[in-house]
């Protein structure tokens, strides 16, 4: 008897301190949502009717874009038809009538297992938690917290003591999304049926009910499989509800998805002029939100993009008006892309001409079907070149007859001339094709293709062609061209930079950039491109701007120009990628049907203008113009231009016209006989008429002396043993101010010795003798073909050497093509 008593008393006694325990735990439960209820954000009426949507701002805080600011068809809970609502009940909460709190304890705990043993807080949620959700909360994974889901059970008490249960669901169904631009069933279902809410069947309505699950997954155009086993689903769902009967649940489930559907529009854009001018931008904003997990038509997001709007509607205007650049046609499309060099923001970004109100078309700012032409060179061809072989800009290569190894394919440039030995730097600016394979060939394609990936490019083309085009978007060319512009870190080109959620969440975003290659590399290239806008293609510099580019264009082959002989002489795509220390930009031109049409030579320099159009407006905004600095990795020197493959180290005592300042990879230079004061003395009695000047930008705010930046003979001479010397003594090729409105400019690597041959890269420099100095191989006229330089097929030689006459690239068949606006 007394063990029997002692067993009860311990029974009791346990069970008094589980009962405690269970006590303690809902105390702190309570107490626990009790205080994260008080910090609940607000929920009214005027919110929960709203359609759902985010607005998006740009850098400076100024609404671009609403999403879900199309018209919206509300429509109350009297005009919804019983089978509509029975739909949605069923699908999404069959209790939804019998939860007096808005809320089921039962489905919650069962819920809290599952989080518990799958390490998740997704689930369980009441139609009216669906509504709160949709309303003030973001549906990111990560924002799935424990105190969310009690204010999210907190605010669904409230609503539900607040509204009828007609009310909540009438509010639902007038914010639920459902792809295509398209909130609420009422709208729903004019947009897929062409009909009223009342006018459906019964499989239509269901359809409805069923998408706002995964909009996009079961969309009904482009997933129609997905979307018809969801709507069986909600079917199913109806009959076990007991709504349907088992003939009217078969009888709609083998309805094909597709009956009555309308066929696929796209949603106009509302009359919002904002909207419409960042609209590819918009596109590629909302894609990466919702790679970071959110749904930007159903969240209620504040949306901040790097976007500059005033920017983005300049380069809007540039490319839809003929204000600023003349184009042959209505057809003829754009694509372009502004990125900072320094973090990887872009900026800008266009993807067509003339896209009317058509919401999220075709983006061919980010499109890599076509070849990036010539302004593939500096990526896989010459910067692997001084990375991996440390090439100079002296280095010589052959530009003489070149078959494709293995093929009896000749490779030639467009003028079918080849124009022996020349400097890497001259066959960079000039465009060559021959010389820029055969530094592909000795860099190795493998290694040329490791080299760019690191700036974002995969290359997947096998032969060396791709050395002169291969597949590359104008995102990638802005952000690629940026790691020459920032010393050679890459930056992966990124949209968003802050998301904040109804709730008061905010997401902050930004990139690290990885080192892409070596700070010579990058200012090496950065030198040798800045002759591209100052001498080669004079359409795209821009007086006094510190700048570097390079063109590029694709031409036909034998069989399109076969099957359509109007393509002869034409171009199928046309490049221009340029660069300052605060702006990348990459702009491609070309028509939607290439074979239909192509470029003519008087308008290939279309991609220059528009580069030069915006870079100027971003610079004259910027008002900041800094120069490259010449790192301490890199040499420079006077080298002679006698031609010898070997570099020779110029006398002091040299005329300007014999050597040209080239550069070399610290440790790889030639050994220089002559000292640092052997060029001072040297400079101080030479003629003060020899020296060359250059134009100030007027915006600049911070301009670097072009004694510090650009190569000159005396800056850091290497001796025999490899030491550097960063002596910036003078001598009579250091540049000084003049602010002359001439902004002609000096070529270089001439093979000649009978034309200033000064490979000052200064862009908008003045010659004493007043005109620009083309060096060909003689000093008569070059031909001056009406044909691009930098196709696949053949680039174009430098235009003609009369002195006094600007240069043309190459790109029309008149001199006139030099572009002076925006200057």
């Amino acid at each position: 008897m007394k063990n029997k008593n002692t067993s009860i008393l311990t029974f009791k006694n346990i069970l008094k301190w589980i009962l405690s325990i269970v006590a303690v735990l809902a105390g702190i439960f309570l107490f626990v949502f009790v205080y994260y209820a008080f910090s609940a954000p607000a929920v009214s009426q005027e919110n929960l009717q709203s359609g759902g949507s985010s607005t998006i701002v740009d850098s400076t805080g100024k609404q671009i874009a609403s999403l879900g600011d199309n018209k919206r068809n509300y429509v109350t809970i009297d005009k919804v038809p019983q089978q509509m609502e029975d739909a949605v009940v069923s699908i999404e909460d069959k209790n939804f009538y019998n939860e007096p709190l808005g809320i089921d304890p039962v489905r919650i705990a069962k819920s809290a297992f599952n989080n518990v043993t799958k390490g998740t807080l997704q689930g369980g949620s009441t139609l009216t938690q669906q509504l709160v959700k949709l309303t003030v909360f973001s549906t990111e994974t990560k924002d799935q917290t424990f105190k969310r889901k009690m204010q999210e059970a907190w605010l669904a008490m409230r609503v539900s003591q607040k509204f009828s249960k007609q009310q909540i669901l009438e509010f639902y169904m007038n914010k639920v999304y459902l792809n295509n631009g398209i909130y609420g069933v009422e709208t729903g279902a004019k947009y897929y049926y062409g009909k009223n809410l009342k006018q459906l069947s019964l499989p239509q309505m269901a359809m409805l009910a069923g998408l706002p699950n995964a909009p996009s997954n079961y969309d009904p155009y482009t997933h129609p499989t997905e979307a018809k086993q969801r709507r069986d689903l909600v079917i199913q769902a109806m009959y076990n509800n007991n709504k349907i009967t088992k003939a009217q649940a078969d009888e709609a489930m083998n309805t094909p998805i597709t009956s009555g559907l309308q066929p696929y529009k796209k949603v106009s854009n509302s009359n919002n002029s904002k909207r419409i001018i960042a609209d590819p931008y918009i596109k590629e904003a909302i894609t990466e939100v919702k790679k970071k997990g959110f749904d930007p038509y159903r969240d209620n997001l504040k949306i901040t993009v790097n976007m500059d709007y005033d920017a983005q509607k300049r380069l809007y205007n540039i490319v839809n008006s003929s204000n600023y650049v003349s184009f042959p046609d209505s057809k003829i499309q754009v694509g372009a892309t502004v990125v900072n060099p320094n973090n990887g923001k872009v900026v800008a970004m266009i993807g067509g001409r003339n896209l009317g109100n058509v919401q999220f078309g075709l983006n061919r700012a980010v499109q890599t079907g076509r070849s990036n032409g010539s302004t593939m060179k500096p990526l896989l061809d010459y910067a692997p070149a001084i990375e991996n072989l440390n090439w100079s800009t002296y280095h010589q290569l052959e530009d003489t007859e070149y078959t494709y190894a293995g093929t009896n394919i000749q490779l030639k440039d467009w003028d079918e001339q080849y124009e022996g030995q020349m400097s890497m730097r001259k066959a960079l600016v000039n465009s060559r094709n021959i010389p820029a394979v055969r530094t592909l060939s000795a860099v190795g394609l493998s290694n040329a293709k490791s080299f760019v990936k690191k700036l974002g490019i995969t290359v997947k083309e096998n032969g060396l062609s791709v050395g002169i085009g291969g597949n590359v978007s104008s995102l990638q060319g802005a952000a690629a061209y940026s790691a020459f512009s920032n010393g050679g870190t890459y930056y992966k080109p990124y949209y968003v930079s802050k998301i904040e959620t109804a709730d008061g969440i905010t997401h902050t975003y930004g990139k690290n950039g990885k080192q892409a290659m070596k700070d010579s590399t990058a200012y090496m290239i950065t030198d040798m491109l800045k002759g591209v806008p100052s001498s080669y293609a004079t359409y795209a510099n821009i007086s006094g701007l510190h700048q570097a580019g390079k063109t590029g264009t694709t031409n036909y082959d034998s069989n399109s120009i076969a099957q359509n002989p109007a393509l002869s002489g034409t171009a199928k795509d046309s490049w221009y990628n340029g660069y300052t220390k605060n702006y990348s930009i990459s702009v491609w031109t070309g028509y939607d049907s290439p074979n239909q049409n192509g470029i003519s030579s008087t308008y290939q320099s279309v991609a220059g203008k528009i580069y030069k159009a915006e870079m100027s407006y971003l610079a004259e905004n910027t008002n900041s113009n800094p120069n490259w600095k010449k790192p301490s990795s890199v040499v420079s020197m006077r080298i002679s231009n006698s031609g010898s493959e070997t570099p020779v180290v110029a006398s002091p005592s040299s005329s300007s016209s014999s050597y040209t300042k080239e550069l070399f990879v610290k440790g790889h230079a030639p050994a220089n006989p002559y000292k640092d004061s052997d060029y001072s003395s040297s400079s101080a009695s030479k003629s003060s008429s020899n020296e060359v000047t250059t134009n100030n930008h007027s915006s600049s705010s911070s301009e670097s002396s072009d004694s510090d930046n650009d190569t000159s003979a005396s800056d850091n001479t290497e001796t025999g043993t490899g030491s550097d010397s960063d002596s910036n003594s003078s001598d009579s090729d250091n540049t000084t101010t003049n602010n002359s409105s001439d902004s002609s400019t000096t070529n270089n690597n001439s093979n000649t010795g009978n034309t200033n041959s000064n490979n000052n890269t200064n862009t908008g420099n003045n010659n004493s003798n007043g005109g620009t100095t083309n060096n060909n191989n003689s000093g008569s006229d070059s031909n001056n073909s009406s044909n691009s330089g930098d196709s696949n097929t053949g680039g174009t030689t430098n235009n003609n050497s009369n002195s006094g006459s600007s240069t043309n690239g190459g790109a029309t068949t008149n001199g006139s093509s030099t572009d002076s606006s925006g200057q």
